[in-house]
């Protein structure tokens, strides 16, 4: 296995793969491939990369992963999470659910679930639930027995153009469903609820408005989670109790109750797969409260992500002063979201945004994360602090934190770090001193 990219950073969780008898390479190098039967490759990696070029001139065989992950899958019953956000929480709570069911489902999500000791849950059974990534039309490798779509909004339009190349790449995912499969849709989500329509038969819906199969009701939110009753086609189930705030996590596990209530699963089940998920790395994740500043790391990289994050810690924390981290994730989203970003983020006390993550793409001329900065600014954002460079964004932030401070890092890219190292200056002292209000 090696770790390409333009950073070259070192693999995470690279100890545990050698201990699992992985061979684990740093950079770009030919030789890396010399003795492999096969290559895999995300859709992140160019055609021209070096070891790319390499295998095809020895004639090993090349697979995107979205390839390799439909040809070990589509052999069993397969449980396709897609959707613009929620995925991998919903993945994660869908594999709780069913295996609270007795039925030992192999799980594989984009993040790292604490408890699974990474992104896989390796089940004994030919069920799988994995996320179906839409991005580069991933998920059209997959013949899903059980497909859940948890919205769908304008993202990659590097890849599909529009909003309708978007809606037309998750019905060509839909029309991959096996016969007599089931399509459980988000119906409070407009993009997903569009859908609907050319599911006859298939279509199943899930959500908090009328009208929906599975819905939750009377739904009150608290620092500790939400708690909702559950009805399903006008039958009570019963209470639910979700340790993970905001409604979008409502929504996901509900998608998850949907999936395990069509492969079988009791409602006393289902609440128990609930009970026992614990959260996603980097998921609302709440890196703990330290000299009075409580401080959360999220992936979210979308303007609705972002919205939904924001609103959440609102609900939690209303009397705090809230301080908000963002790093634009790749230079085409910020060209094409910049304003939905600032609307979104202007709801933060202070907001400090950085340069752009590139990831995969090279920069773009004029596109840097300073648009965010002014498109917050336009939108009414009162304190917003532009910082390029993300590597110093911790010594800067720490030294203007309050006591009763909520601290929250948003972002697809390097800036999960600053989360972390925050929390080490405000620990360690006086780097990190905390102004006391």
């Amino acid at each position: 296995m090696t770790q390409p990219g333009q950073d070259a950073q070192p693999v995470r969780g690279r100890e545990r793969l050698e201990r699992l008898g992985a061979r684990v390479e740093r950079g770009h190098d030919a030789s890396h491939v010399e003795d492999a039967v096969a290559l895999i490759m995300t859709a992140a990696i160019p055609s021209d990369h070096p070891e790319v070029v390499r295998a095809r001139e020895r004639g090993i065989p090349v697979l995107k992963r979205a390839d390799a992950l439909g040809a070990w899958v589509n052999r069993g019953c397969v449980v396709g999470i897609a959707g613009t956000h929620g995925k991998t929480t919903t993945t994660a709570m869908t594999t709780e659910v069913l295996a609270a069911a007795g039925l030992d489902p192999t799980g594989l999500v984009g993040g790292t679930v604490p408890h699974w000791e990474g992104n896989l849950r390796a089940g004994g059974s030919d069920l799988f639930v994995v996320e179906a990534d839409e991005y580069d039309r991933s998920f059209h490798t997959l013949e899903p027995d059980v497909a859940v779509v948890t919205n769908l909004e304008a993202d990659h339009l590097d890849v599909y153009g529009d909003l309708d190349g978007v809606e037309e790449g998750f019905r060509v995912f839909l029309r991959r469903v096996r016969p007599q499969g089931r399509v459980a849709v988000c119906g409070d989500d407009a993009g997903a609820a569009r859908l609907l329509p050319a599911l006859p038969g298939t279509g199943y819906s899930y959500g908090l408005s009328a009208g929906v199969q599975l819905r939750a009701v009377d739904v009150s939110q608290r620092p500790s989670g939400t708690r909702a009753r559950v009805v399903e086609e006008g039958r009570e189930l019963g209470d639910l109790e979700l340790g993970s705030p905001g409604l979008h996590n409502l929504r996901n596990a509900l998608a998850a109750a949907a999936v395990g209530r069509h492969l079988g699963a009791s409602w006393d089940q289902v609440r128990e797969g609930l009970a026992a998920y614990r959260g996603v790395g980097r998921r609302f994740q709440r890196l703990g409260e330290v000299a009075g500043v409580a401080l959360i790391d999220d992936y979210a990289h979308h303007p609705t992500e972002i919205q939904a994050t924001v609103r959440a810690t609102r609900d939690i924390y209303p009397d705090r002063r809230l301080v908000a981290v963002f790093q634009p994730h790749l230079y085409s989203r910020t060209r094409d979201f910049h304003r939905e970003f600032g609307r979104s983020l202007a709801g933060a006390d202070v907001l400090w945004v950085s340069d752009v993550f590139p990831a995969r793409e090279k920069p773009l001329p004029g596109i840097t994360g300073a648009l965010v900065a002014d498109a917050a600014t336009d939108a009414g954002a009162v304190d917003v602090r532009y910082h390029e460079d993300v590597a110093s964004m911790p010594e800067a932030v720490a030294g203007t934190l309050r006591e009763n401070d909520v601290l929250l890092v948003m972002g697809a890219g390097s800036v999960e770090d600053v989360g972390p190292r925050v929390k080490a200056l405000l620990t360690g002292g006086a780097d990190g001193a905390v102004t006391h209000a």
